[in-house]
């Protein structure tokens, strides 16, 4: 019986070079035209908001008035309600959708119930913003409006309740808003779960640690970039979202603390102005916000970038 000659390596062949050369220079010309679309994209705004920004420089992104008819433009406002009720929805958003991830990944239920469990999440991220904003405005307002009225009853001296919750504001708006970033929260912060070396958690175990002090100190903290990274894309996703916030915030251009009075977003200010937009001066402010509203998704995330490499750091063992 005659035994299998090993294989032996050898050098690659003129068409294999080729082959592998032009994927290279496919891959390198895919990468550059995504680098040339982004820049494009924001030469094309840059150019259109250019009257705005020479008319109002920064007084445009400091002032607190919009008002078309007397050409008094200002966003403030609208920067501080982007930034609230991001931070609302993603921290609600990313307590649940951890919380789903942990439940889907630890063995708490059957396989089969978990497979079910991880379909309904994937789903929600199908479901369009405008039904969101109907769901918000029938469901989850009806269903806060008397806690938080009772709230502002009893605890209206602290400025976070000190708005009575009339009809929309920013908590129905962070509510519905953390719905429609927990399927990329808890997507991802279940890949990074499960693609912990099992044997973590076998010598956590075998330490005499229980289920849960396994999780919370071994499990998630070694997980922690994957869910940093998911929370980072859950908060650029609810940065520019803009129907169900256009219809639940309010689209009144004030800056406050409270939970329950109403705002305004870039996003819902673009969707709702663009159609009314008149003349070209308002039409360059409009584009003006919109380049406002793209530098502070570009800041917003090279400073997680700045604060995850900082931790990564922090996190390497001494040489």
């Amino acid at each position: 019986m005659t035994q299998e000659q090993p294989t032996i390596s050898r050098p690659p062949t003129s068409s294999e070079l080729i082959l592998d050369r032009s994927f290279r220079a496919l891959a390198r010309g895919l990468a550059s035209l995504i680098v040339v679309v982004m820049v494009l994209l924001v030469c094309l705004i840059a150019i259109q908001a250019s009257p705005a920004i020479r008319g109002y420089g920064l007084s445009f992104v400091s002032g607190t008035t919009w008002n078309a008819g007397k050409e008094q433009f200002g966003i403030l406002p609208e920067i501080w309600g982007t930034l609230y009720s991001s931070l609302l929805g993603v921290a609600l958003g990313s307590l649940f959708g951890v919380a789903v991830a942990i439940f889907l990944t630890e063995d708490f239920i059957p396989p089969w119930l978990q497979d079910l469990f991880k379909h309904i999440v994937n789903l929600l991220a199908a479901i369009p913003s405008v039904v969101y904003g109907l769901w918000g405005i029938f469901v989850v307002i009806p269903t806060i409006r008397p806690p938080c009225n009772w709230l502002h009853d009893h605890l209206g001296w602290i400025p976070i309740f000190g708005t009575p919750l009339l009809s929309v504001g920013m908590l129905p708006a962070a509510a519905v808003l953390a719905i429609m970033v927990l399927p990329t929260v808890s997507a991802i912060s279940r890949d990074a779960l499960a693609s912990v070396n099992p044997r973590l958690r076998e010598a956590a175990y075998g330490l005499g640690a229980t289920r849960w002090e396994a999780i919370r100190t071994v499990i998630v903290p070694t997980a922690s970039r994957g869910i940093y990274g998911s929370i980072i894309l859950g908060f650029g996703r609810a940065l520019g979202e803009t129907m169900a916030l256009a219809m639940l915030v309010g689209s009144t251009s004030t800056i406050s603390w409270s939970l329950f009075s109403p705002g305004n977003t870039l996003a819902a200010l673009l969707a709702n102005r663009f159609p009314e937009a008149a003349s070209p001066m308002e039409l360059g402010v409009l584009m003006y916000a919109a380049l406002v509203l793209l530098a502070l998704t570009l800041i917003v995330n090279v400073l997680g970038e700045l604060i995850l490499m900082r931790g990564t750091a922090a996190a390497a063992p001494a040489r």
